[in-house]
């Protein structure tokens, strides 16, 4: 055991010796394993990051949460033509499916928005996107009050003039002053101020912080509605340990009777559910690895083959000393060990400052983004070493075989 321990500890000497004398090109070598193993772990750190930050966006939206609509919030076989003529969901069919589908936790009707300005006095936020939703909405999305309260649902049905203000949209325009009771005015109208949203965050979707929330029955007494008017959906929230295949089914063959289709006829609407979305976003996510893998493959190709060169070149310069050693008595192991370290050395050390520069580049981009974390987890650290030591096995196992099988009569004829 003893005699294997000198031989990894004189080996490792060997290597490191070669690659002191050797500085512009063990930096040269470094370089290439470096912006490999940097490329990868950079790639795949981005897209955890990316999908950990999406996950904690949804993560206080039920997956089983489903928007009825007559848009598909992905792909579909219907044609583009036939969507088109789909009847708008309208406030009527709210309250059918409100009165008539069982196992609802909470429902409600909105209007997609548009982006409007808000304005108070002499100042004014551009660009807010008012949204246009009955009182149900607060019991299925993941926001808070803040200040003051949400609409009821007697203000909701009867369409108060009232209004919900986003965090930065209130601080944009108060400021420091109390928005509660604080007349606003949007479409033209003026609406009371009576909540403010806690601070949310930003995130991959629009913000609530951003946003402003009116009842819909408001906005329904001046937009026009109707096959051409402005589209509008029903947000359902099932009960907790609901059959979601069976709600669904519930769900469709009442609202395909209200709507009068016949047995045959295919649906004029759709179901959205959230769970699809977070399956799209996970295969989205999986994909971006896969063309994260492919392209900084070619960088570790790239670094890989340059080790392996190197290691050639090394061999071919060290032949004498080579065929020396194995005169003087050296083991072919001895020899193999030694450029086998020096190569495993290389990788290992150009993978440690690739995962120095990521997790330098993480703290950075980090500082810069508030909201966006971006991590470098254990997983992607040991992910680099294991690369970073694998390539240099690699690259460095066939010239330490060449050079541990020279003869060494021929190899201090060569090197002379």
């Amino acid at each position: 055991m003893l005699v294997y321990l000198r031989l990894f500890k004189e080996s490792f000497s060997f290597a490191l010796n070669a690659l002191r004398n050797n500085k512009l090109r063990t930096f040269l070598s470094l370089l290439g394993i470096t912006i490999g193993i940097f490329s990868i772990i950079a790639v795949l750190a981005a897209v955890d990051s990316l999908d950990r930050n999406i996950k904690e966006n949804l993560s206080g939206l039920d997956k089983n949460t489903m928007y009825l609509t007559k848009f598909s919030f992905g792909p579909t076989n219907v044609p583009r033509w036939q969507r088109d003529n789909f009847p708008q969901t309208e406030y009527d069919d709210f309250e059918f499916i409100e009165r008539n589908v069982p196992d609802i936790e909470a429902i409600a009707y909105v209007i997609f928005g548009a982006s409007e300005t808000v304005k108070y006095q002499g100042e004014s936020v551009a660009g807010v996107n008012v949204t246009p939703v009955s009182n149900g909405i607060y019991e299925i999305e993941d926001f808070k009050v803040e200040k003051g309260r949400f609409y009821t649902e007697s203000e909701s049905y009867s369409g108060a003039p009232v209004i919900v203000l986003g965090y930065s949209v209130a601080e944009n325009l108060f400021d420091n002053l109390n928005p509660i009771g604080k007349q606003v005015r949007v479409y033209g109208r003026k609406l009371t101020v009576i909540g403010v949203l806690k601070k949310f965050g930003s995130g991959l979707f629009d913000s609530p912080d951003d946003k402003a929330y009116v009842p819909a029955n408001f906005v329904r007494r001046f937009k026009n509605g109707g096959a051409n008017g402005i589209p509008g959906a029903i947000i359902i929230k099932p009960k907790k340990n609901v059959d979601i295949g069976a709600f669904e089914q519930v769900l469709k063959q009442k609202y395909r009777v209200y709507r009068g289709l016949k047995a045959g006829e295919p649906d004029n609407f759709f179901v959205n559910k959230m769970s699809g979305f977070t399956d799209a976003i996970d295969g989205i996510i999986g994909t971006l690895n896969v063309i994260g893998w492919i392209i900084s493959g070619f960088s570790l190709l790239v670094g890989g083959f340059g080790i392996a060169n190197i290691m050639f070149v090394s061999v071919k310069e060290r032949t004498n000393l080579i065929g020396i050693q194995k005169s003087l008595g050296a083991k072919n192991r001895f020899i193999l060990f030694q450029f086998l370290f020096e190569a495993i050395i290389l990788s290992v050390l150009g993978g440690v400052i690739g995962i120095v520069l990521v997790w330098i580049l993480s703290l950075i981009a980090s500082g810069m983004t508030e909201d966006f974390k971006f991590v470098l987890s254990f997983y992607n650290v040991f992910l680099g070493f294991a690369l970073s030591t694998l390539i240099g096995l690699i690259s460095g196992v066939i010239p330490a075989i060449s050079a541990s099988k020279l003869d060494p009569v021929e190899a201090i004829r060569t090197g002379m």
